[in-house]
């Protein structure tokens, strides 16, 4: 199948040391300096669909809600696809916990629709743009730094909600 620009390549996860480093901030929420990362990272706890046990993961939060039409949430992307063992996991079995900060929030996830990421990666790009660009790059998608192209780019990437149990308002 031929490549286009809006398919994209899917980065392959990180080995070795890149993974060591990738993996450094799990140690400091466990450690308790979540909060040193502000409201950019959350740390997703999830089940293996195979094997069962405990899995952690940072990723990038890229909205948060904190109390609007579906109370608490938490926007994340899937820069390495649908075929991301988080998001595979999530798949399987949706009601997990967070770790925001230093606080935990129960939470189900959310698979949204493409054209519903078009429009998050828009206004990702307007608040972060040269975040918004290196994501595109990694994953393959060309963007030439206008809104379209950055809706284009956010129907291909996978995105998630993670809304707080019970409605959860809290700022």
């Amino acid at each position: 199948m031929a490549r286009t620009d809006t398919t994209p390549r899917r980065p392959r996860p990180p080995v070795g040391l890149r993974r060591t480093a990738a993996r450094l901030p799990i140690l400091l929420f466990r450690g308790g300096l979540g909060s040193l990362f502000g409201k950019r990272l959350l740390l997703l706890h999830h089940t293996g669909r195979n094997s069962g046990r405990d899995r952690r993961v940072v990723l990038e939060v890229v909205a948060y809600d904190s109390g609007g039409p579906h109370g608490r949430s938490w926007t994340i992307a899937s820069g390495f696809g649908p075929k991301a063992d988080w998001y595979r996991n999530l798949r399987q079995q949706p009601k997990t916990v967070i770790q925001f900060g230093n606080r935990h929030h129960a939470v189900t996830a959310r698979f949204l629709p493409a054209e519903e990421g078009a429009g998050i990666m828009a206004e990702y790009a307007r608040r972060h743009p040269g975040t918004a660009r290196r994501l595109c790059a990694f994953t393959g998608l060309a963007v030439d730094g206008g809104e379209a192209s950055f809706r284009e780019a956010g129907r291909a990437i996978p995105f998630v909600r993670l809304v707080a149990a019970d409605g959860d308002r809290r700022p």
